[in-house]
């Protein structure tokens, strides 16, 4: 099961994930910040959330937001728990996103960063976002996009030469998944960061 290898492989490299992904995770974490517009009163729920930057950008503005955050690597988590102690309103769990580990309708904003390539089971993973979140909750994904000639080889190359990785998608295959999965699309890009990142990002409201 590739969930498992994704465990492994973030287990160690957790100590050392921030500083070799530093400028890919300040760029696309401050750019979904943007793009997210999440209101200083949302619930929300980081699916996959890693070391904590995004908690720790949201609760630079905002130390009171309401956040949770899930993630399959135990190393990963310990880091983001340290880094935000000191915030009583953020709190880390270890799980899938096929089976998050939270209340139905329990949130009003879901995001998702750079990690839905890794699902074995997208549509399940999809089903459960929209389980936990409120009637209207908006979910927000950013993830690599084949659409670019760069990330179709970097597809192949991973299939064959990283065994955590799952499928990058095109933002027509996201966007089928996400409507057949209850989401109502609100607003979706295509964008870069330098000639390497071909990313695509959808706001997608609830049914």
């Amino acid at each position: 099961m590739i969930e498992a290898v994704v465990q492994q492989q973030y287990d160690h490299l957790a100590k050392i994930y921030d500083q070799r992904w530093r400028g890919y995770v300040t760029n696309t974490l401050n750019f979904l910040k943007q793009w997210a517009q999440i209101s200083p009163q949302a619930i929300v729920l980081d699916v996959a959330c890693g070391t904590g930057e995004f908690e720790r950008l949201l609760l630079q503005d905002h130390p009171n937001q309401q956040i949770v955050g899930i993630d399959i690597s135990a190393e990963m988590l310990a880091i983001a728990k340290r880094k935000l102690q000191s915030y009583s309103s953020v709190s880390f769990h270890q799980g899938s996103v096929t089976a998050i580990p939270s209340a139905n309708e329990s949130f009003d904003v879901v995001v998702c960063a750079s990690s839905f390539h890794y699902f074995d089971a997208p549509l399940d993973a999809l089903a459960e976002m929209n389980r936990v979140l409120k009637p209207g909750g908006k979910s927000i994904i950013l993830d690599w996009c084949k659409d670019f000639l760069l990330c179709r080889f970097c597809d192949v190359a991973l299939k064959v030469f990283d065994p955590a990785h799952k499928q990058c998608y095109t933002q027509q295959e996201f966007h089928n998944f996400l409507t057949s999965s209850q989401f109502n699309i609100q607003a979706a890009k295509k964008l870069r960061f330098g000639w390497v990142w071909g990313l695509m990002v959808a706001t997608a409201i609830k049914n």
